[in-house]
């Protein structure tokens, strides 16, 4: 897996600071994409030990509310593999610390169903996910007053609670 950027002090993907993991590779190409040049999984660097060692002590400050991770696309198989075990690492060092992830896919079409997306990671990632921002970026339903993400159609999922409820539970904002 390769990454592009990490941001150390994030306040735009998610609440609080947060530290943000820009993955490589996106198969979905949405028109208006923020991000296109992480659609090639070469892009960026190698994802190493010592890159999620890098993330781990950005994570360390109090003041740093969680991780979010974006794109590119998480959900492509080849970055669950790459990210699951930093997802395992950041629950057991910091487990009072929230994850994020924004996916184009859907959460329960895409990464609860068989779908192109799912794999063997799949359900064990959502475990260690607090807030899912689901859905394509549509760039005919773009919308820069909505928090968190950019267009209408995409939803911010409480994970925990859907899947305890079985059902999509939207994720409450804090004011």
């Amino acid at each position: 897996m390769n990454y592009g950027e990490i941001k150390k002090y994030d306040i735009a993907n998610g609440e609080g600071v947060r530290v943000s993991l820009f993955v490589s590779g996106c198969s979905h190409h949405c028109k208006g994409c923020f991000n296109e040049e992480t659609w090639d999984f070469g892009f960026g660097k190698p994802f190493t030990e010592d890159t999620a060692a890098e993330i781990l002590e950005a994570l360390a400050p109090d003041y740093i509310s969680g991780l979010s991770l974006l794109g590119g696309e998480p959900f492509e198989k080849q970055n669950q593999r790459g990210l699951l075990q930093l997802l395992k690492s950041v629950k057991a060092s910091y487990p009072k610390k929230n994850i994020w992830c924004y996916t184009g896919y859907t959460f329960d079409r895409d990464l609860l169903q068989e779908s192109r997306a799912r794999c063997e990671s799949t359900d064990e990632m959502l475990s260690y996910i607090d807030v899912l921002v689901d859905g394509e970026f549509v760039e005919e339903l773009k919308d820069i007053s909505l928090p968190f993400r950019g267009s209408s159609n995409q939803r911010i999922i409480d994970v925990k609670r859907s899947l305890e409820n079985e059902t999509v539970t939207l994720y409450q904002l804090k004011s």
